[in-house]
């Protein structure tokens, strides 16, 4: 089976779709922002790339959340309760830890299904 990657670069693309699924690469906001606007963007580009993949927020099957600082937890649920589709929320895990880059506060991963 064909694997069709969006936007690759040298070391990932935005998505990997195969067999149906799409992949979401780590998703960020704009840099050195707050933690709600930069949630806002990162769900903005997960919108962007499931979109250009073939699929939007309604097929997503899990999501994974990582954020630099859990206190942050609160702020960031905020944003996502908004986003969300309420008839269709994936399974999803959120965990404190270190990102790659200090000017980020969260990075967003997801799975979606193709409709």
């Amino acid at each position: 089976m064909e694997i069709k990657r969006l936007e690759p670069d040298l070391r990932w693309c935005e998505t990997a779709t195969h067999d149906g699924v799409v992949h979401v690469a780590g998703q960020v906001g704009p840099a050195k922002a707050d933690i709600v606007t930069q949630t806002r963007g990162a769900l903005a580009e997960i919108d962007r790339v499931l979109a250009l993949s073939g699929t939007d927020k309604s097929h997503l099957l899990s999501v994974t959340i990582w954020l630099a600082d859990i206190s942050d937890f609160a702020a960031m649920n905020s944003v996502w309760d908004a986003w969300v589709d309420p008839n269709n929320t994936p399974a999803r895990a959120t965990g404190g830890i270190p990102l790659a880059d200090p000017d980020y506060g969260i990075e967003i991963t997801a799975v979606a299904a193709l409709p």
